[in-house]
């Protein structure tokens, strides 16, 4: 008791643990690695992270039958296998284009309804596929593109960011092309609605009144409003945009609804909206590091959240999200930009400073699951995650010389 699991001789996906690494704190921890496990390897010097997240209570095997019910049709996850058609390096560019053009597509759309036009839905399209076809390829070039990017206007960057990680993680859950293109839509335009709301209340930095928060709730009627009366979108899309402020408990807004009348798709919605305003910087809010926003989704799986996709969830973004600055055991510092499904403490880095702090060109990409070796002969291993936005970077200046 008391050791740092640091690998186990299986993939980590085929075990109920939802991190790959955890300290050995308990007898169910102990009973699920021997029904699973012949061997495993523990780390007398385990990884540190300067963003806690409740590792103990994520390291708890939650096996089927305790995991908690899901009240929603979860039978579309699961139905396409997808695979990466290109590495994160050669996706990136692309991915730049697709964010950039979704960032003017999405500063538009809020430009014309303010200015009581209708949505361009061949533009709006134009931008859904070409992020779609970017996480197709390799999901983590655009998150790791959304994570680094300098952002603007709250409304915009919160919809185009919400757009990324729900086409990111549809594909994660290997739902079908339709349902990824669809909450790329949604993620986009659920809020557009507040295009109609006052700007001092979106911008207010203190707590909001009663009647204020009574009055920015209305924001969904609204896009559900300008989403009925513009041609060309999908069939539902406007239903949907009700669906991103309920709760499965009930507690949500503006209907109340539960799990099961929530649906998975709005269920989808209503999680990685939080998990981005939490991590963003907002009027009235500093931004929350990636693994407590993580934590708190946790600690809300089962009342405001479907616990089978909160996990789900927390296994898509990682104990080490893309775009967290690290500390490899050579003292390196680098950044992480690609994800290690089955090793999920050995991400793909790429080293920017050296072990004196110095800017290193050209930069080095190691991928920490190959066992590739620092220069005192030790395999590579991260041994702590930086303060969030320590070292500036951008997802350019990382695959630029």
């Amino acid at each position: 008791m008391g050791m740092y699991v640091a690998e186990l001789d299986r993939p980590w996906t085929e075990t109920p643990f939802m991190f790959q690494g955890f300290y050995l704190e308990t007898d169910e921890q102990l009973e699920t690695l021997k029904q699973y496990c012949k061997t495993v390897f523990v780390d007398p010097d385990p990884p540190k992270l300067a963003e806690p997240i409740a590792l103990k209570a994520l390291a708890t095997p939650r096996p089927a039958a305790r995991s908690g019910a899901s009240q929603l049709d979860l039978s579309r996850i699961g139905k396409v296998r997808y695979v990466g058609q290109a590495p994160v390096e050669r996706e990136v560019k692309q991915a730049e284009v697709a964010y950039k053009d979704t960032t003017k597509l999405a500063s538009e759309a809020v430009e014309a309804v303010r200015a009581g036009r209708t949505l361009d839905a061949a533009r709006v399209e134009q931008a859904v596929r070409s992020m779609t076809e970017s996480v197709l390829r390799n999901p983590d070039a655009l998150l790791l593109f959304s994570q680094l990017k300098q952002k603007g206007d709250y409304t915009t960057s919160h919809a185009v960011d919400v757009a990324v990680y729900m086409t990111a993680f549809a594909r994660f859950l290997q739902l079908p092309p339709e349902d990824i293109s669809l909450l790329g839509y949604l993620g986009l335009l659920q809020d557009v609605g507040k295009t109609r709301l006052p700007t001092e209340l979106l911008n207010k930095r203190n707590r909001l009144s009663e009647a204020e928060f009574a009055q920015a709730k209305q924001h969904v009627q609204y896009s559900v409003e300008i989403l009925s009366e513009t041609p060309g979108l999908p069939p539902g899309l406007a239903e949907l945009a009700l669906l991103h402020h309920e709760r499965q408990d009930g507690s949500g807004y503006p209907k109340g609804l539960k799990g099961r009348d929530i649906g998975l798709l709005g269920s989808i919605a209503g999680i990685i909206d939080t998990f981005d305003a939490l991590t963003a910087r907002r009027p009235y809010a500093e931004p929350v590091p990636p693994s407590a926003a993580l934590s708190m989704l946790y600690k809300w799986r089962g009342s405001f959240f479907d616990p089978v996709l909160i996990e789900q969830f927390i296994r898509c973004i990682g104990i080490f999200p893309l775009g967290s600055t690290v500390e490899l055991n050579s003292g390196e510092i680098g950044i992480v930009i690609a994800q290690n499904l089955e090793k999920r403490l050995q991400p793909r880095v790429m080293v920017i400073r050296d072990a004196a702090g110095n800017p290193l060109k050209p930069q080095k990409l190691l991928d920490l699951s190959r066992g590739l070796k620092a220069p005192d002969g030790e395999p590579y291993r991260i041994r702590r995650t930086l303060e969030y936005g320590r070292i500036p970077v951008t997802a350019e200046s990382l695959f630029n010389d």
